[in-house]
This record gives structure tokens, C-alpha cells and sequence, in this order.
């Protein structure tokens, strides 16, 4: 999964493919709402979800739960412990999930005999930066509606990019409760807007599979474009 996430945003030679896949890992599969790391941890592992949906997240006042992102296999969301030797956040699983644990020290070792491998490490990150601005966009400026809207094709897009999503469909393991904790709105707030898009034949969501009727009209009304994610060849949905 790593390599379809890189192999999303570049392109790799046979030997950088060679010493990926020569990495040591440990695999664990852990269940929906277990932590992977804490706020205030010093881990000595980066983490690749291999399977299954995790999220990052800062806890607040009286169990108040800000989801920061949502991450999906490929994705190697507390990469940046590799240089920030402190959590300031909390990683955790959404479903049940399979995990690779790299050592840091591998990893580290890894940058250093490959170099583009380094950068595109830290191209990774830049891009994580990216969703975090086009999320605080969002959450600042727009509708309820055009959140889960840029939400619904964002994730559609980036699960397109390492083949487990087509046809615009997919399947999104989420609650309307994590919905609502990602995007500051209440569960009535994205019930509301859900039946709205169902209501006018843009989605369908059942059974925990998003189906999205009209992409174009999806990405319109939630002001969404693509490039934020950099990918090397851009979907268009």
C-alpha cells in the first residue's frame, strides 16, 4: 500500500520499489476505536494502514472529540514522529484495522540511501499540509453542505488513486456522529444534509457504501478541485 500511495504522487525506480519492500515491519490488526498512538507519546515507529479506515484526533473538554483527518490504506498518518519526537494529537482506528509498524531507525536509514525517497517522504507530508488548509477552508467558510460534499469527493478521490475506489463508489465506514466530529457540525446538522443529497439523487449511502450519482454536480456545489492533492495524474472524477 505504500508503494501505491507514493506511486500516486511520482514515479519510482525498481530499486527504490526493492528497498521499500525490503523494510522490516510488524503487522498488527487492531479493532474499531483503539488508539495506535497518544497525545504525548514518544513513539519509535511510523505507522501504514494497510487495511481499514484511522483518524487523527485531539481530545477536549468533557470528552469533546475534534477528528482532525481520516486515513485510508496507504496513508502513513504520524510519519512527521520521525523528526517531532513528541505526539501533540492522538492517532486512532475507525474500523478494524491491519497496521505496518516501520522502525524509525529503518526508515531514517531508508532517506538516507535513497534520497528521492526522502523527498517524496516530505512531499507526502507537504501534501497532508495541503488537506489541512483545505479543511480549515471549510470548516471556516463553508456551508454545512459543502463540507461533507468536499469531504465525500475528497476521499473518493484519494481511495481512487490507490485502487480501492471506482465508478464512484466506495466504501465509507463512517458514522454520521464522526462526520459530525471531523467537520464541527452536530449529527442533526449532517442528517439533515445527507437527506438533502439523497434528496436530490446525488448520493446514495447504505450499508456503509457511498455511491455518488452526479460527480460533477457533487464537486460543483462543494466547491471541490483536486489539485490541493497532488497527485501525478490527476483523476477527474
Amino acid at each position: 500500500m505504500l508503494l501505491r500511495k507514493l506511486e500516486s504522487i511520482a514515479t519510482l525506480s525498481d530499486e527504490e520499489r526493492d528497498a521499500i519492500l525490503s523494510l522490516p515491519v510488524r503487522v498488527r490488526t487492531l479493532g474499531a476505536g483503539q488508539d495506535i498512538v497518544r497525545d504525548g507519546d514518544k513513539p519509535s515507529q511510523c505507522c501504514l494502514v494497510v487495511e481499514g479506515w484511522a483518524s487523527r484526533y485531539k481530545l477536549l473538554d468533557e470528552g469533546r472529540r475534534q477528528i482532525l483527518s481520516f486515513h485510508v490504506p496507504g496513508d502513513t498518518p504520524d510519519l512527521q514522529s520521525l523528526h517531532l519526537h513528541t505526539m501533540d494529537h492522538s492517532l486512532g482506528t475507525m474500523t478494524q484495522a491491519t497496521l505496518a509498524f516501520l522502525p524509525h531507525n529503518s526508515v531514517r536509514d531508508l532517506t538516507l540511501r535513497f534520497p528521492h525517497l526522502a523527498e517524496l517522504l516530505w512531499r507526502d507530508t507537504l501534501i497532508d499540509a495541503a488537506i489541512f488548509r483545505e479543511w480549515m477552508s471549510g470548516m471556516g467558510r463553508k456551508s454545512a453542505y459543502g463540507r461533507i460534499g468536499h469531504l465525500f469527493c475528497e476521499m473518493y478521490i484519494k481511495l481512487e488513486a490507490v485502487g480501492l475506489a471506482s465508478d464512484h463508489r466506495y466504501a465509507l465506514p463512517l458514522t454520521q456522529g464522526q462526520l459530525a466530529d471531523a467537520l464541527g457540525l452536530t449529527n442533526v446538522h449532517v442528517n439533515r444534509v445527507l437527506q438533502e443529497m439523497r434528496g436530490k439523487g446525488l448520493i446514495t449511502l447504505q450499508a456503509s457504501t457511498l455511491v455518488i450519482h452526479d460527480w460533477e454536480e457533487l464537486r460543483r456545489s462543494s466547491e471541490f478541485d483536486p489539485s490541493y492533492l497532488h497527485l501525478k495524474k490527476q483523476a477527474v472524477g
